[in-house]
């Protein structure tokens, strides 16, 4: 018989004792992978609720708005619907049923390594191919991606002002068990600094998405060599901005990051600017960020929810709610944003102000 796996907080606290601290990105990176492994984390029983949760308003909203995006392209052929991070398969059961309705039928892709997301997400959408990295994503056809609070959840890099010095922030074990403290390494950071480091004061933070953006880059010259569009929903800054916003979510509540590593959601903001970037690099148009709120506003949410509301009228509150929810300022309409990328031969999105000439 095989040993029982030891948990993770004790086997970073053997990493540690052998090798010294690990960086905040490796404990992040650890600690999510468990985390997502080995659960639904998603709805009232688990630890937090994602917009597509909340009402299927906003996965028909992004699904029709990549295919208004592709009817007016042209209707290119074999279009590939690709999402990453796709949670139980909500977002993209509404978005491709109101695809449907616009004459698309595309195929269907899933970037995900949770076994336990990846059976949720089966017996939602049984024609789904799943792929644990873009790398394995066809190379042929024009790509259609969602990826709804995908970048969030990617390890960031911690620097921390000390003295006239940047470091590495660093995690070490403290005595209690499966509990860690975050503390500055003993390495100078010479380079690839924002300028606003220069006069940073003791103690600030500075994040870098170093993940997140090399996803987006391999992303952003996948769809400029292929075709087509992309569309982000996360929370988070136009940055470079000093601050930690390491968070840590369990049952709907915010908990100590450095507690239970794997057994509590981790995420940072989002920096839209360094993900843009990425994009812009590949030659890609980016339209963006804007509002949650303004981005479902423009693309014909209120419409939708007096449809809805008509057509069900036992449940007018609750769709009510739930438009208020997704799009209202005290909610998620400003905190969470939205960010189009677009292939040079494509046409503009809906849903987005144009882009700075």
């Amino acid at each position: 018989m095989s040993a029982e796996p030891l948990p993770l907080a004790e086997r970073l606290t053997r990493q540690i004792a052998a090798g010294g601290p690990i960086s905040v990105a490796h404990y992040m990176g650890e600690a999510n992978q468990h985390y997502y492994a080995t659960r639904d984390p998603l709805g009232m029983g688990g630890d937090f609720t994602t917009a597509p949760e909340i009402s299927q308003m906003f996965g028909e909203l992004t699904g029709l708005c990549l295919a208004d995006i592709w009817m007016r392209s042209g209707r290119r052929p074999a279009p590939l619907y690709v999402e990453l991070g796709p949670g139980r398969g909500t977002l993209a059961a509404d978005a491709l049923r109101a695809m449907e309705s616009a004459a698309l039928a595309p195929r269907v892709h899933f970037v995900e390594t949770s076994p336990v997301l990846r059976e949720r997400q089966r017996a939602l959408i049984p024609n789904v191919t799943h792929h644990d990295t873009i790398d394995s994503l066809p190379e042929e056809g024009p790509l259609l991606v969602v990826a709804n609070e995908f970048f969030d959840a990617l390890p960031v890099r911690q620097c921390v002002r000390v003295g006239d010095e940047w470091r590495e922030r660093v995690v070490i074990r403290r005595e209690d068990e499966g509990r860690f403290l975050p503390v500055p390494g003993y390495r100078k950071i010479e380079s690839g600094l924002p300028p606003l480091a220069v006069d940073a004061p003791e103690g600030a933070i500075l994040e870098s998405p170093i993940v997140g953006a090399g996803i987006a880059y391999a992303l952003a010259h996948r769809i400029a060599k292929q075709g087509g569009a992309m569309i982000i929903i996360d929370y988070g800054h136009e940055g470079p901005a000093l601050g930690d916003t390491l968070q840590a979510v369990r049952n709907h509540g915010f908990v100590d990051a450095f507690t239970d590593p794997g057994e509590v959601d981790l995420t940072c903001h989002v920096d839209f600017t360094v993900i843009g970037n990425m994009a812009r690099q590949a030659g890609l148009r980016v339209f963006g960020p804007v509002g949650q709120g303004d981005y479902l506003r423009q693309l014909g949410i209120d419409a939708r929810a007096e449809q809805l509301a008509r057509t069900s009228p036992a449940r007018a509150e609750e769709v009510e709610a739930a438009r208020l929810r997704l799009t209202g300022e005290d909610a998620m309409g400003t905190l969470f944003r939205a960010m189009a990328w677009i292939h040079p031969d494509w046409a503009d999105p809906a849903g987005f102000d144009p882009p700075p000439a």
